[in-house]
């Protein structure tokens, strides 16, 4: 690829999420006209005192604004864990809830409802029972002096089964009429109560993950070569996995806390991102943060505009990610690992 292109594939990687945010903002069950829609931009913006607390405003800044910025986080946090995950343990089938923080954020999430009835406790609950998760399969990946990457997926796969387990034992005790249907609901995903208050408690530890799995790219590419050829180069490797599986997990439980359980971005979008830029993790974790903010974005908008209530976004992503898959799959076979 050369530096021309290099430099307008980057470009586009820029303002695609921006301009899916801007998407979002008038589309919906109840359109706001494009013009309408600068117009609110512009006077909160540039002319705040001038700006006006109209129907269209409200929509805009209350509802859809902080619902597209979150479901834009999200799915940057679900892509980039994905490609790192991927990276890390040489498997093209790994997703950003390998270790089982989808798992563990499930069973927290449906823990806080069942004892508190509130969504308000979910969102604490989901991100501590995340983390622990991925403590608990770092713990049980450490059989030997060092945790070979076999081991840490044998160690999700455990984590995961007990933790579903224990969030099928939640939902058979759960009230039938009250607690269980948003548990269920809950889990399909979904970004309907966005608020800014979302985006100040998860957007900090999506954006430390984000941030600090940028900066650690490069040694991604090296770790993916293998321990042995890692260490001839002069990486800690044992470190190295430990701050990408930090990173890679503040990112995924700061995004299930608040949205659920979304499947299917971590695991289809990074393989999107090597079909344009290629296998380098200094190219494809970019790439795959703006794909998969655009990814969920578009997803949340076709969810709202399809029926009169919304789908979850949970069945969207696997009705919509699984076919593409598929599709990837027969065109690539297997040439990008």
């Amino acid at each position: 690829m050369t530096r021309k292109k290099t430099t307008i594939l980057y470009i586009g990687f820029l303002i695609a999420p921006l301009a899916c945010i801007f998407l979002s903002l008038y589309v919906g069950r109840y359109p706001v006209p494009v013009g309408d829609v600068c117009a609110v931009l512009w006077n909160r913006v540039w002319s705040p005192e001038n700006a006006e607390q109209s129907i269209y405003a409200n929509i805009i800044w209350e509802i859809r604004l902080p619902r597209a910025l979150l479901g834009t986080l999200v799915g940057a946090s679900l892509a980039v864990s994905g490609a790192a995950f991927q990276g890390l343990f040489r498997n093209p089938l790994v997703s950003s809830g390998i270790l089982g923080v989808s798992s563990g954020a499930g069973f927290g999430a449906a823990l806080a409802i069942v004892l508190f009835g509130t969504v308000a406790a979910v969102y604490p609950f989901a991100l501590v029972f995340g983390m622990l998760a991925v403590v608990c399969s770092y713990l049980i990946g450490r059989v030997y002096s060092v945790t070979p990457a076999i081991m840490l997926v044998l160690g999700g796969v455990i984590v995961s089964s007990v933790f579903g387990a224990l969030l099928s034992f939640l939902k058979y005790v759960a009230d039938p009429y009250q607690q269980l249907p948003t548990i269920v609901f809950w889990l399909m995903g979904s970004l309907a109560s966005a608020r800014y208050s979302d985006l100040m408690i998860a957007g900090i530890p999506m954006v430390i993950g984000i941030v600090g799995l940028l900066g650690i790219r490069w040694q991604i590419n090296v770790l993916s070569m293998g321990d042995r050829e890692a260490r001839a180069l002069g990486v800690n490797t044992g470190l190295s996995k430990a701050i990408v599986i930090v990173c890679a997990t503040l990112a995924t439980t700061g995004a299930v806390c608040v949205s659920g359980v979304i499947g299917w971005i971590g695991l289809v979008i990074p393989h999107i991102g090597r079909m344009l830029v290629g296998n380098d993790n200094r190219r494809l974790i970019p790439a795959s943060l703006s794909l998969g903010a655009c990814f969920l974005v578009l997803v949340d908008n076709l969810g709202r505009i399809l029926t009169g209530s919304e789908i979850p976004l949970g069945i969207l992503t696997a009705l919509v990610g699984g076919p593409f898959f598929v599709y990837l799959l027969k065109k690539t076979k297997g040439g990008d690992w």
